[in-house]
């Protein structure tokens, strides 16, 4: 009498050797799956970031940066003030990308949206600088003492 159980089991078997094996050919290649090697490091021609801290005392710190093109800016709200970030139209690269804190367009734009743009206690916004320059900013609510300047070589 067959059991079918068994049976079952023996082709079960086969069909996992089968598969396991097959992976196994020899394609006279040396082994690897013709792809390039994964590289776990970071680039090293990709400029670690900067921060710069906008404080209770209503302050950018440091007041100027200068930094390699391609090296990423990062603002953060280090008290308890709200602040944005916020290019002069005329006080940036004339081929370079406009920034400010909320993603506006324009330095109008983000006047008047303001608090559109506030970035809070402990958030930040960032900005990668890819075109060399001199690019001066402020803070909307705090524009009278609160400026700052990023330089990229």
């Amino acid at each position: 009498m067959y059991d079918r159980r068994a049976l079952l089991r023996t082709a079960g078997a086969v069909v996992a050797g089968s598969a396991g094996l097959a992976g196994c050919g020899s394609d006279g290649g040396d082994g690897s799956d013709g792809a390039a090697p994964t590289e776990t490091e970071p680039d090293a021609a990709t400029p670690a970031p900067v921060t710069v801290d906008m404080t209770d005392g209503l302050k950018f710190d440091p007041a100027t940066v200068t930094v390699e093109r391609g090296t990423t800016v990062v603002w953060e709200t280090v008290g308890s003030v709200a602040h944005s970030v916020t290019a002069y139209a005329d006080a940036i690269p004339e081929d370079a990308e406009y920034f400010a804190s909320g993603d506006f367009d324009g330095e109008s734009a983000a006047r008047s949206g303001y608090p559109d743009g506030s970035v809070g206690p402990d958030e930040t916004f960032a900005h990668t600088f890819a075109v060399a320059g001199e690019y001066e900013y402020f803070c909307v609510p705090h524009e009278s003492g609160m400026k700052g300047a990023v330089v990229v070589e």
